[in-house]
């Protein structure tokens, strides 16, 4: 099999292996038990936490993969990515502190939708069925903070005690951003690699294509849950 076949399918294979085991890659039971059952500041638990959350996060990974998909510098990519995390850094802090309430299934649906458009976006579909192009940063900068009102949402369903949450809250989030850069890294230096060989033209379309159709799957596995309870 060749090494562009290996990559997409390791690329997707993680999300139908994690979708049957969590609810919107949501918070463990026993994560969520300890520190319930551990009031107070709690500043390591909550870094692992949002690491955790981040890296296992199959939605925001897929959309950070079609948001770097075709950056081929540097500052690009830091770019884009900064913008990101300060759209999902400001609502999932001022989304837990200030207590805003939201529907999880329809947030995490927008972010599946954030996954389509930006497959779709790579597939030039704006331009052939519109004729413009939107504003791609503001588009991730506007889908960070949907991304980042998901998280908040996983949050509110702690008991979270008032003692030391604000420091709670930006350690979940540090926590978020270090499981970023992480799973990033090894996104970016596989897809460094892929380019390097005579299939990424070839395959370029296809991947895009399949990243689309996951974050429909993600936007139909919402539905279910807003609708029937899934």
């Amino acid at each position: 099999m060749r090494r562009s076949a290996l990559f997409m399918l390791g690329l997707f294979a993680c999300a139908p292996a994690i979708l049957p085991a969590v609810e919107a890659h949501g918070v463990a039971d026993k994560d969520q038990a300890f520190i319930e059952a551990n009031p107070g500041r709690q500043i390591v638990p909550f870094l692992y936490l949002g690491a955790k959350h981040m890296v296992t996060g199959y939605d925001h990974l897929l959309f950070l993969v079609g948001v770097i998909f075709f950056l081929y510098h540097l500052r690009d990519v830091l770019t884009y990515v900064t913008l990101f995390t300060l759209g999902h850094s400001t609502t999932l802090i001022l989304g837990v502190l200030l207590n805003v309430q939201a529907n999880s299934y329809v947030i995490d649906a927008i972010i599946g939708l954030s996954v389509v458009y930006k497959a779709f976006d790579n597939l030039n579909g704006f331009r052939l069925f519109l004729g413009r192009q939107p504003n791609t940063k503001a588009a991730v900068g506007v889908f960070g903070l949907f991304h980042g009102f998901g998280l908040a949402t996983k949050l509110q369903r702690f008991n979270l005690s008032r003692d030391g949450l604000v420091e709670n809250i930006i350690s979940f989030n540090v926590g978020v951003e270090i499981g970023q850069f992480l799973a990033l890294s090894f996104i970016l230096i596989g897809i460094t690699f892929w380019r390097t060989t005579p299939s990424f033209s070839r395959h370029a379309f296809g991947t895009n294509v399949l990243i689309m159709l996951g974050g429909f799957l993600l936007m139909g596995y919402q539905a279910a849950g807003f609708f029937w309870g899934a």
